[in-house]
């Protein structure tokens, strides 16, 4: 029996001054959890975060689960796993690819393409709301934002001389089982018969 009560989302008080993937990732999971409470209400199935990702993709013209895979930094079975979740609920259809028969490619089932017009009305619904909520100009920023090009992903440098704080943090090896002691022969007989 699925569980069909919404997620419990903790909202975490943010400072201005705090880091800004906090907001970033409330704002997405305040979209997401209205967009799926609305769809829902209108009687389409529920979706998994993960499976509504992959249904963005494939609204956004990538259709290839190894290509979805990439962009979501997943592995290519994890996706097709969601994948197949999908084509389950009648949503998605997996056909060959013409451009290369070893491939599949993903489309929208009839019922996909309802539930995606559903979608995309409750979106907009939800945009108007939030308007109302923290005012137009500021959703106008978001928008802006989030529409430039950020350009590729940013690697943050290590000053030169400097350890990395994941190699200070980690415990250093063990030291090798072999010591001098006359009772070591005696001592991996008790550990070989306790296995």
């Amino acid at each position: 029996m699925r569980n069909t009560r919404s997620r419990e989302r903790v909202r975490v008080p943010v400072d201005s001054s705090n880091y800004l993937i906090v907001p970033l990732l409330q704002g997405f999971e305040w979209f997401d959890e209205s967009l799926q409470q609305s769809l829902r209400a209108r009687g389409w199935p529920q979706l998994t975060q993960p499976q509504s990702s992959v249904m963005i993709h494939v609204i956004l013209g990538v259709n290839r689960p190894s290509a979805i895979a990439r962009s979501m930094g997943l592995s290519r079975q994890a996706v097709h796993v969601t994948i197949k979740q999908v084509v389950k609920k009648g949503i998605f259809d997996l056909l060959d690819d013409p451009q290369d028969k070893r491939s599949k490619i993903i489309v929208l089932t009839a019922m996909g393409q309802a539930m995606r017009r559903d979608a995309q009305a409750t979106i907009q619904y939800l945009m108007d709301q939030l308007a109302q909520r923290i005012g137009q100009r500021y959703v106008d920023g978001l928008r802006a934002a989030f529409t430039r090009d950020w350009g590729p992903p940013i690697v943050c440098p290590v000053d030169e001389g400097q350890r990395p704080a994941a190699q200070a943090a980690r415990k250093p090896a063990r030291k090798s089982a072999r010591r001098s002691d006359p009772q070591q022969p005696a001592t991996r007989q008790r550990t070989a018969a306790r296995r």
